[in-house]
């Protein structure tokens, strides 16, 4: 492997321009198909085995045309205080607003709340109006959604508090934008701190960019969603970057070594490169192994994202070198460019002193660290272990389910529409169960149907049922059912699961089969659904990332310490989102206004991503480790000397991925504040705690069982060389150190 990478890495540098070219080249056609392509039709969150999508199916088949993926509306009407909305004027002016409203090209019915039952409260201040249209959310025109917001205005004007809710209604604010840019602005400044250069900060950003254009636009020209973009552009940010700046600073630390600058690139490359490649390797399994799950948007989400990382792989490992090539000197520190690009370690080198350089330099604060860590391994093991512990805690707690409208700030109208609902018609009234009735196997339809509509009735926990509504063939029939508590309420999820019970006896006495849907139910299938493959996913995941390090280390206990460290790590991220989300800790000062179950896709995307992150810090430390010790050093000094080397980048690069997930806490989505503080939360976790305390202090203890692998695996595994040992002993990069050749003006170039 490193053979092969220190190849690539020389070719990319003498032919920069040619690679460089063919790289625009694939961007720009990127962007062409993509700008060529035609909308992407909105993902469908189809849950295939779940009793909710076979009742959506039933419905789609027995009642066609009343498609259940086209985009609705609510507008919730509520009368000033000490009047009613059924009064002369009121009611005219609700009226008035739901023939507006119908008369839209787009709109494929409207329901006058005073015609149908059930639509004005008890007490008769709150009204609603349903809105079906015939097209997606997505293929709403910009003047149906601004006849939503003049019809909530009209009302308003009237005297009438008007709020709107539904699918219908566009977003506040989408992820992405401010958040990547201060994301951005955040990694050049902490890329500036750490290389002291320009030209060194901008390329990982520059390669990082380029990797996500190409990657986004793919997708974009695969005809996948908006939606399925967000995964990729957040990971393809963060480990461009990351990527990119392990390499730059493995070619600086070369040319501080004398090497000429094609002999750093292609050692680099072949080195760090080599890093690079495995732990891209280790997202692309956490990415891909999404597709356990069984949900079709998490695939491909999943497979986007993962493709996306592949780019930024080859984006790192043969672009990267090509820039290298333009900015030879202009990437090194202002004092290394003044002492003639490593003139001073050119004249170590040929002293015979390049392989002790590293034990002889300036100790730095990652050496002061690691050499603190090695002389009281196991008090900092037990510290770190039970600190994690300790903030685990609350994930003992953790509930799953899908927040909705009442998870969001009370700033929005939806969040104002769910609360007026659940004020005049109940808690439950936001989150009804639809019940679909197949009774094409009954000899009495009608007599089935009333009888499941008997049984709900008698159910605890239902406050209102409605009557059977028949297909045309009469062989189907829909009832609604109102429950008494919320959607995110325990209690529903127990009714649910009641209902689906007594669904059996329906279907022993009559021969007709009862199937639970709508979205609350739905919600209540996914939870389960993940839930169920969080055991399966993390086994394989962890499985093949342990089969894959232990190639890359040839050990048993690394990789074995590798995982368990990540388990601590994300099991603490689990222990904040608890206490934040579901205790209401630091919730005002992170604006959470509704405390709740956590969003059951959070533990899985929480795995998928931090522990592709996680082998990323482990692979980078590590490396220069298990480096070190193939070269003759002593395993406490191999620990000293891989801190020395990777310390200060696996530093920086955390401090960037934290800015960058961080940024999304700012936001108003709960979603998208429980991912940002989940991931910020596990990188802090992951890179200080597990990869700069936890790990030392284990190859401490170990001392040379570290790199232990049995005599029978040690003929079976491959060797792949990440270490770059035959660069040094035989390989195609040894040769004498010589004079470097004139180097580009970068600005010339």
């Amino acid at each position: 492997m490193a053979t092969f990478l220190y190849r690539l890495g020389r070719f990319s540098f003498r032919r920069r321009r040619l690679v460089a070219l063919l790289w625009v080249v694939v961007l720009a056609a990127c962007a062409f198909a993509a700008a060529k392509a035609p909308t992407a039709a909105e993902d469908g969150f189809s849950m295939p085995g779940t009793e909710s999508q076979r009742a959506f199916d039933l419905l789609d088949e027995r009642f066609p045309g009343g498609n259940s993926n086209t985009a609705d509306a609510r507008i919730v009407f509520v009368a000033p205080k000490g009047q009613k909305v059924t009064a002369t004027a009121n009611r005219a002016a609700v009226e008035k607003i739901v023939t507006n409203v119908a008369s839209g090209s787009q709109v494929k019915g409207a329901l006058n709340p005073f015609d149908m039952a059930g639509a004005v409260s008890k007490d008769g201040t709150t009204a609603y109006s349903t809105i079906s249209y015939a097209v997606q959310s997505v293929d709403l025109t910009d003047a149906t959604t601004e006849a939503l917001e003049d019809a909530a205005k009209e009302g308003r004007d009237a005297g009438l508090t008007v709020e709107l809710g539904g699918s219908a209604l566009v977003p506040d604010g989408e992820l992405g934008g401010t958040s990547e840019l201060v994301g951005v602005a955040a990694a050049a400044v902490v890329l500036l701190i750490t290389f002291g250069s320009l030209a060194a900060a901008g390329l990982p950003l520059l390669t990082a960019i380029v990797g996500i254009g190409v990657g986004v636009a793919s997708i974009v020209a695969l005809g996948m969603s908006t939606t399925t973009t967000t995964l990729a552009l957040m990971l393809g940010l963060a480990v461009g970057i990351d990527y990119a700046l392990f390499i730059v600073s493995r070619y600086r630390t070369e040319r501080a070594d004398g090497h000429s600058a094609e002999e750093a690139v292609a050692r680099a490359v072949g080195t760090a490169g080599s890093a690079v490649v495995f732990a891209g390797l280790t997202v692309v399994i956490a990415l891909a192994g999404l597709s356990v799950v069984g949900i079709p948007v998490l695939t491909k989400m999943g497979l986007a994202a993962a493709g996306t990382v592949v780019i930024a792989v080859l984006v790192a490992i043969s672009l990267l070198p090509a820039l290298l090539g333009f900015f030879q000197k202009a990437v090194l520190s202002r004092t290394e460019r003044r002492a003639g690009g490593g003139a001073r370690g050119r004249q170590r080198a040929r002293g015979g002193a390049v392989s002790g350089a590293a034990g002889s330099a300036k100790p730095n604060m990652g050496t002061r660290w690691a050499r603190f860590v090695i002389r009281r391994p196991l008090a900092v093991l037990v510290l770190g272990v039970l600190g994690l512990g300790l903030i685990s805690v609350p994930a003992l707690d953790l509930r799953l389910g899908m927040p909705g409208d009442e998870s969001k700030p009370t700033s929005t109208t939806q969040r104002r529409a769910y609360d007026a609902l659940a004020d005049g018609f109940g808690p439950g009234f936001n989150g009804p169960l639809t019940v679909v009735v197949d009774a094409k196997g009954s000899d009495d339809p009608k007599a089935a149907a009333a009888q499941a509509a008997k049984r709900l009735s008698a159910t605890d926990g239902i406050v209102a049922t409605t009557p059977p509504a028949f297909n045309k063939a009469g062989d189907t029939a829909v009832l609604t059912a109102v429950p008494a508590t919320g959607p995110s309420s325990s209690d529903t999820t127990d009714l649910v699961h009641t209902i689906r019970d007594e669904a059996g006896g329906l279907k022993s006495k009559t021969g007709a089969t009862m199937l639970v849907t709508g979205t609350t139910a739905v919600n209540v299938d996914i939870s389960q659904k993940l839930n169920d493959a969080l055991v399966p996913y993390l086994t394989l995941v962890v499985g093949l990332a342990f089969l894959l390090l232990m190639i890359v280390f040839r050990s048993l206990l690394v990789p074995l310490k590798a995982a368990l460290g990540f388990l601590l790590s994300v099991t603490a991220s689990f222990g904040v989102i608890v206490a934040v989300f579901q205790w209401g800790w630091l919730a005002d000062a992170l604006g959470v206004e509704q405390t709740g179950p956590v969003m059951s896709i959070t533990p899985i995307f929480l795995i998928g991503v931090v522990f592709g992150l996680a082998m990323d810090y482990e692979v980078f430390l590590v490396t220069r480790m298990r480096e070190a010790y193939v070269h003759g050093e002593r395993p406490g000094e191999a620990i000293v000397a891989g801190f020395r080397h990777s310390a200060r980048v696996v530093v920086a690069a955390a401090v960037i991925m934290i800015a960058v997930f961080a940024g999304f806490i700012g936001m108003d989505e709960s979603m998208i504040k429980m991912m940002g503080l989940g991931l910020a939360s596990a990188v802090f976790f992951d890179a200080f705690v597990v990869r700069m305390t936890i790990v030392p202090a284990v190859l401490a203890l170990l001392g040379d069982r570290a790199w232990w692998l049995p005599r029978w695996l040690e003929k079976a595994v491959p060797r792949v060389d990440v270490e770059g040992e035959k660069l040094t002993h035989g390989g195609p990069a040894a040769v004498p150190v010589a004079e470097p050749e004139p180097e580009p003006d970068p600005v010339r170039v």
